[in-house]
């Protein structure tokens, strides 16, 4: 269905057609082309209340998932009726991953879409709190984004390879 974009912060000019293809993309390598999906590109303030009331944490991050339905690892959703065709929202901190990119000399753009797939796929019941949970998700990762590669001729990959 469709993918609702916002832009709610100033402090990065970003390129919002680009990001919304690829997530259109990603949705559909996902099969879940049928599901509404809010992306909200945040600033640091924003991330930062949002982190400090949702998981304690009052810092930055570069993603925050809220879904809509409660599912295991890689189901989708069974909705009941149309207003339950939706995943959820994912709020992409968009401050925060621009200032690692410039740190780090990675492509702004291409850590956006990344870190996008990993929103998507915590909308989709994927969890990364231990070695086994992490190891489903990064395959998930992989394979979308080998779509996505596939699709547009870019080479991205998950952003998370070393973390367990």
């Amino acid at each position: 269905m469709s993918l609702a974009l916002r832009n709610a912060q100033r402090a990065v000019p970003l390129r919002r057609a680009p990001l919304r293809r690829a997530v259109c993309l990603l949705r559909a390598a996902l099969g879940a082309s049928s599901f509404d999906v809010g992306l909200v590109c945040a600033g640091n303030g924003l991330m930062r209340r949002l982190n400090g009331a949702y998981r304690q944490r009052p810092e930055p991050t570069d993603v925050l998932s809220f879904p809509f339905h409660r599912v295991a690892a890689g189901e989708l959703p069974r909705p009941r009726c149309r207003g339950e065709y939706n995943l959820g929202d994912i709020f992409l901190g968009v401050e925060y991953i621009h200032q690692q990119c410039r740190a780090s000399g990675e492509d702004f753009h291409s850590v956006l879409v990344v870190t996008a797939a990993h929103g998507l796929c915590h909308l989709l019941g994927y969890q990364h709190n231990t070695k086994h949970e992490w190891q489903q998700m990064y395959q998930k990762e992989v394979e979308i984004l080998e779509e996505l590669n596939r699709l547009t001729g870019t080479n991205l990959r998950p952003l998370t390879a070393g973390l367990f």
